[in-house]
């Protein structure tokens, strides 16, 4: 496994109650405790600098067991849906491009592990599960998460120090999946019990709190340094103005159940994808209010993907691009929490509008002072009083600034870019990274 490195670490279990434990790391002194009545028993451990020497931890009620091939290292739980739970060996007709280079470099990576906690629903909270941690290898790095793994291999190379990856994630989930009763109950009209879920929702992977509990719950206790996330497809159309609101509450309720208030939590943006009608926005409804979290909730970014599909993935939910994802991810935690504050990983964003008679200037954020040349940018659309939106003529004018024209609107109102559920943007900052999309529609932005 991997431990947390220069932290104090929990360490925990179970054995006859009274029994008295003692745990002794390679690399420091004996700890003792006492297990309690329900002989459950756990303590605190001060991890060393991480590094790729191997340790052990030998635990006693009387009878020794010791745990070999341990490092001290960086931990990252993967959560969220199928996009997350994507393998590096792709799911059916679902590759994952990059593959062949990936496997084959897998051996070479120093000190990558995961565990997969397996996707079961449970009633209640679970406190275990039934799992082992992998050394990745060109043998086992197909059933990483192609996200993780990515992510993994672009920290390992920065840090160069080793990663561990907890996989707890299940394709299909909304964001109720994973919170638990006490938040269903207060915040939502979900049913908690379940019968009742059941009955609600024939299909298993909509379900809400089961998967928290079966999934989720056991990797608690564990020491992390942060959480990646990437969810959010089924919750399109589904009370979308609540999405915000709810993982707001999730991100609270995982802090929480890990003891760090503010546990950085890096997620992604929903993948473009027909939804049913590519020219929809139920989708976009979604982005918005993931881009509301963000801007909202401490220690908290959106990683942009709508440059990662081609026009043949519009009827694909799992694009194959899964390296940049990571690799954006590995970066945003790079500049955050590991020292290097100078790397560029935030998205552009929309900062502002000026209306001038037939045109309308657009004003961005976060350009890192350029805006990368395109042959033409796409996914600007304009609209007047009538709120029938049209594709826009983009020119970039510097300084962040586009000019945006439309023969079809002489008094524009409001501007849109990439707001449909498929519609790539052509929009890139210096740091090659798109614009997140966005609406100026104040109706909208007035939403809950």
């Amino acid at each position: 496994m991997v431990l947390q490195q220069q932290t104090d670490v929990r360490l925990w279990g179970w054995a006859k109650p009274g029994a008295r434990i003692s745990v002794k790391p390679s690399w420091s002194g004996a700890r003792r405790t006492v297990a309690g009545r329900d002989g459950r028993w756990s303590l605190r451990v001060r991890t060393p600098e991480g590094g790729y020497t191997p340790l052990s931890i030998t635990f006693s009620d009387g009878e020794p067991l010791t745990l070999h091939g341990i490092l001290a290292g960086e931990v990252w739980v993967c959560a969220g849906q199928s996009n997350m739970e994507m393998p590096l060996q792709g799911f059916h007709e679902c590759p994952v491009e990059g593959y062949q280079e990936a496997v084959a470099g897998a051996g070479r990576i120093r000190g990558m592990r995961y565990v997969k906690i397996p996707a079961v629903m449970r009633a209640v909270p679970q406190d275990d599960a039934d799992c082992r941690w992998e050394t990745v290898n060109a043998n086992t790095a197909n059933d990483c998460s192609a996200v993780g793994f990515f992510f993994a291999r672009r920290l390992q190379e920065m840090t160069d120090l080793p990663v561990g990856l907890i996989l707890a994630d299940k394709g299909g989930t909304r964001v109720e999946s994973w919170l638990d009763e006490d938040n269903l109950r207060r915040y939502t009209d979900e049913p908690v019990d379940s019968a009742a879920i059941a009955a609600r929702y024939p299909t298993e992977w909509l379900r809400p709190l089961l998967w928290g509990n079966g999934t989720f719950h056991p990797v608690l206790p564990y020491t992390v340094r942060g959480i990646l996330f990437y969810q959010g497809c089924s919750n399109v159309g589904l009370r979308p103005e609540t999405y915000a609101d709810r993982l707001t509450r999730l991100i609270a309720q995982w802090r929480s159940g890990f003891g760090i208030p503010d546990l950085p939590f890096y997620f992604v943006e929903i993948a473009p994808y027909s939804y049913g009608n590519a020219l929809g926005t139920e989708a976009a409804v979604i982005r918005m209010q993931q881009q509301r979290v963000a801007q909202t909730v401490a220690n908290t970014v959106l990683i942009g993907t709508n440059d990662l599909v081609g026009p043949g993935e519009a009827e694909q939910i799992h694009p194959c691009r899964k390296r940049q994802v990571g690799e954006r991810l590995a970066m945003t935690a790079a500049a955050r929490d590991y020292g290097f504050g100078r790397v560029f990983y935030r998205c552009p964003a929309f900062g502002r509008m000026e209306v001038c008679g037939d045109s309308c200037l657009v004003h961005l954020k976060d350009t890192y002072n350029g805006i990368a040349a395109a042959a033409s940018y796409e996914g600007f659309e304009m609209a007047g009083a009538d709120r029938v939106y049209h594709p826009a003529r983009a020119r970039y004018a510097g300084g962040g600034t586009f000019v945006l024209t439309s023969p079809a609107v002489v008094r524009p109102v409001s501007v849109r870019y990439c707001f449909r559920n498929f519609l790539p943007g052509t929009v890139k900052n210096q740091a090659g990274l798109p614009l997140l999309p966005f609406t100026t529609e104040e109706d909208f932005l007035r939403r809950p």
